[in-house]
């Protein structure tokens, strides 16, 4: 019978570093444990939180269940008649590790997602995103595992649901699934994405005028070391809001009062505005309410400079929202799973 810890304190599992306790814990790292703890949580009528590397959880208050901690670890890669890879990771592996293994093979798709914090499982919850790649753009299929009926199902793309830091596992499957494994299809012929951020800028900066998979992925690395903390060193979530996305004839009147205001055309039609440029607008970059802030050189991203509390984060967020929306008539929504 595998150990289920009573009462832990779950903030040390977080990069926030916040949080109060959870009823039960457990680290699971095969898939027989992992089936003998839904099992026990069924039979106690227990309701379950999966937490893989933390980077995306806030807790804000104790936990009434069983947080799972996903350690289930396993790659393995298959090439197809077509040139592609399908690469197979078990959910609890590092997402950035594996975006290096990868590009060690010359293997192309996920170079642009290079140093994103978290596992492999909260990937396609969350359909990670960053400079023009999102994880959608080369998803295969996953497995996941029923917590009622404890049966595994394969989710294709269609299947999943995929929107902008969405999936139909922050919808209406929201806490019902385990994903067990997710399959990239990755290739060696793309052509790499240069144009999002500054990636062919610092290219330049190299003196590499014809880069290949590794340089775009070291040239992501170190525009994202540039602008954003290590957790490590100073607990954050990366980037805490989503993007504002409008339709054009809302843009179009924001513009007509904030002619300056940055902005990308998606090809739904929408208009991308950059909450970073918000948030900077209504004063809140580098500014500190208490033990957090917006970060002083990307405020997307929330800190905590040591010893915050739930309560500080969810000042600052409120705060935050309102002073966005009394200015700009917008609402900014956290892409961080606050419990």
């Amino acid at each position: 019978m595998i150990s289920i810890e009573k009462n832990y304190k779950v903030s040390s599992f977080t990069t926030m570093q916040v949080g109060s306790t959870a009823d039960y814990f457990v680290v699971v790292k095969e898939l027989p444990e992992l089936l003998e703890v839904v099992s026990w949580s069924r039979d106690n009528h227990q309701k379950i939180f999966i937490l893989g590397g933390g980077s995306n959880t806030v807790f804000s208050q104790s936990f009434s269940g069983l947080v799972i901690k996903n350690e289930i670890k396993g790659l393995s890669h298959q090439e197809q008649i077509d040139g592609s890879i399908l690469v197979k990771a078990k959910s609890g592996e590092n997402w950035s590790e594996l975006v290096d293994y990868c590009v060690s093979h010359n293997w192309r798709g996920i170079e642009n997602l290079a140093l994103i914090y978290g596992t492999v499982g909260a990937a396609p919850v969350q359909n990670i995103g960053a400079y023009g790649v999102e994880l959608k753009d080369v998803f295969y299929e996953l497995e996941a595992i029923d917590l009622v009926t404890g049966e595994i199902k394969i989710f294709t793309a269609p299947d999943c649901a995929f929107g902008y830091r969405d999936s139909i596992f922050k919808q209406s499957l929201k806490g019902r699934y385990f994903i067990y494994s997710v399959t990239l299809r990755l290739d060696k012929k793309s052509p790499l994405k240069l144009d999002y951020g500054s990636i062919r800028e610092e290219l330049i900066k190299r003196g590499i005028n014809e880069p290949g998979v590794k340089d775009v992925a070291e040239a992501v690395k170190f525009i994202r070391q540039s602008k954003l903390p290590d957790p490590l060193v100073l607990p954050n979530c990366g980037s805490f809001f989503k993007n504002v996305e409008v339709d054009s004839d809302a843009f179009s009147r924001l513009l007509a009062d904030y002619p300056e205001m940055p902005n990308f055309s998606l090809p739904s039609g929408l208009v991308k505005i950059p909450t970073a440029w918000l948030i900077e607008q209504v004063g809140f970059k580098g500014r500190r309410l208490g033990a957090v802030s917006m970060y002083e050189k990307q405020a997307l991203v929330l800190v905590n400079h040591g010893g915050a509390t739930s309560a500080d984060i969810l000042n600052l967020i409120s705060s935050v929202q309102k002073a966005v929306r009394d200015k700009f008539g917008l609402d900014i929504e956290p892409e961080v799973n606050i419990l």
